[in-house]
């Protein structure tokens, strides 16, 4: 019997972040299948720039890559534009548009979900609030908004199969999208970190620094307690962070991988204040022996285990997370028994089950629609 065709598509290439992450490792997959997505930054992504990358009219558009939010309203029309017609599977790899993509009637669409659109269904109110524009524009922004969640309600129902990546974002597909999905975490690069017997002297937390990821909560708790910490990464609110910081607290901007892989394995703990789909750093500190202290919200519920891999405190507030901090005893941890409970979301792992499911559900389907 002939293999079928494999396409995979991805909302758009211009930061490297968690989906980008799932994205290599379908790349590695499935690598003679080409990629669509709306526009590349390969400057930006260098690693995608030798891949088999198609894009859509938008990767012409003036300033897409530095102003990527004005072609919202474009975005429909492009993803839509995308010629499929040759293949028997599609992936879409998406927390946006790339579900939106028509298929022939007899291929396999199968969608790996990072979470319903944040800006049409959870996040709606906080996203046109922080966004730094007119007044006027914010006054106008949710009944473009309205329309496109109309859209993203409809692109939902071209989907035949969705994959979700934590319970978290399981459960909002059937509230937003009224349709059901299997769990199959990301995954998680565990090769590359290792365990380290220095001396722990330091908290860490980093990643994008954004709102959300309410890095503001940690600061001011090491700043009441005077803990050490260290911050990787770097965004939009880093000079802001910054100035509430004092002299305990160091900000290491972007690191290499080494870097940040030594910074993980020396660390007492990992600080993870925010509610994430899934949370990709604290399975990097799990990899690397560290145990991880988490809000009980989101991903973290799923993957931080009371007392053998961390531990989780209820109210995103300072006062409770510095309380954490002053009782917290990193040698009641094991760092053997953390990185075994990471090795589960490895890389190899995340291959073998999804590889597996996309052809029992290729197999379902095409026998299905054959009979």
């Amino acid at each position: 019997m002939k293999s079928p065709s494999i396409a995979l598509v991805h909302d758009y290439l211009s930061q490297d972040g968690g989906a980008e992450k799932v994205l290599e490792v379908l790349q590695e997959i499935w690598p003679h299948a080409p990629t669509y997505v709306l526009f590349a930054d390969f400057k930006r992504l260098p690693h995608f720039a030798n891949k088999n990358i198609r894009t859509s009219f938008l990767q012409k558009a003036p300033f897409i890559k530095s102003k990527f939010q004005w072609y919202l309203p474009l975005m429909v029309t492009a993803t839509e534009s995308y010629d499929l017609s040759s293949y028997d599977i599609v992936v879409s790899d998406t927390s946006a548009f790339a579900k939106g993509i028509l298929t022939r009637h007899d291929a396999l669409h199968l969608c790996y979900c990072h979470t319903p659109t944040r800006y049409l269904w959870s996040d709606t109110h906080s996203y046109v609030e922080e966004l730094r524009v007119p007044r006027l524009v914010k006054n106008i922004l949710p009944l473009f908004l309205s329309a496109l969640r109309i859209w993203d309600k409809q692109a939902a129902n071209r989907v035949d199969v969705f994959i979700a990546n934590s319970q978290t974002v399981k459960a909002r597909i059937k509230k937003y999208y009224g349709r059901e999905s299997v769990v199959i975490p990301p995954p998680v690069d565990t090769d590359r970190f290792f365990l380290s017997d220095k001396p722990k002297t330091y908290f860490l937390t980093g990643g994008r620094l954004v709102a959300y990821k309410r890095y503001d909560l940690v600061i001011e708790a090491c700043n009441r307690t005077g803990l050490p910490l260290k911050i990787f990464g770097s965004g939009p609110i880093e000079a802001i962070l910054k100035r509430q910081a004092k002299k305990n607290i160091e900000f290491l901007g972007r690191v290499s991988q080494e870097k940040q892989a030594k910074l993980y394995a020396e660390a007492k703990a990992f600080i993870h204040p925010q509610e994430e789909d899934f949370g990709i750093t604290p399975m990097e500190s799990m990899a690397s022996g560290r145990p991880v202290i988490a809000y009980n919200k989101g991903g973290a519920t799923e993957t931080v285990i009371e007392g053998l891999t961390g531990e989780l405190f209820d109210e995103q507030s300072w006062e409770e997370l510095a309380d954490h901090l002053i009782r917290f005893d990193e040698h009641r941890y094991d760092p053997q028994k953390i990185r075994s409970h990471a090795l589960i979301y490895s890389r190899d792992a995340f291959k073998k089950q999804l590889q597996e499911f996309v052809e029992q559900s290729w197999n379902q389907f095409h026998g299905h629609y054959d009979a």
